[in-house]
């Protein structure tokens, strides 16, 4: 199979697990009283079972490698958090289909910015109109699902 193929494919699954993810972390949240506990179990397991796929795989880490990495390459985790607590209470007040929509419309946009500066070292890909109306095409859809 083609790698790009495959590579969509997993990302398009991954993307359908965020959206589970959203009403579960939702649900969670209403037991444990607030978002941040919520997430906060959230995150211990999915810790856990990255725990378990790593013994799993023997993967080890190149410690050395990541002495060297700058600052900002540690804080992926907290973005995470940030989504999560998000999502799980943004779900019961706006719905799985408008949650999960307004997010994907803020990842685009800040995505195209990042693409368009060649941020954090990755590739750069200048902001064409191409792009840019494929998020605003995305705004719009968060208009459709909210109105329609």
């Amino acid at each position: 199979m083609n790698p790009a193929l495959l590579s969509m494919i997993a990302v398009v699954l991954a993307g359908g697990a965020t959206a589970l993810q959203a009403p579960t972390n939702a649900k969670l949240m209403g037991a444990m009283s607030s978002p941040v506990n919520a997430a906060f179990v959230s995150f211990a397991v999915g810790t856990a079972a990255l725990g378990i796929v790593a013994m799993i795989l023997q993967t080890k880490p190149d410690v050395e490698a990541a002495r060297g990495l700058p600052w900002y390459a540690w804080v992926g985790g907290l973005y995470g958090a940030i989504f999560v607590v998000s999502a799980a209470w943004g779900v019961p007040r706006l719905g799985v289909a408008m949650t999960i929509t307004l997010m994907v419309a803020g990842q685009l946009l800040v995505g195209l910015i990042l693409d368009h500066f060649g941020a954090f070292g990755m590739p750069q890909q200048p902001i064409s109109p191409g792009r840019a109306a494929g998020v605003v095409l995305v705004f719009v859809g968060v208009l459709m699902v909210r109105r329609f």
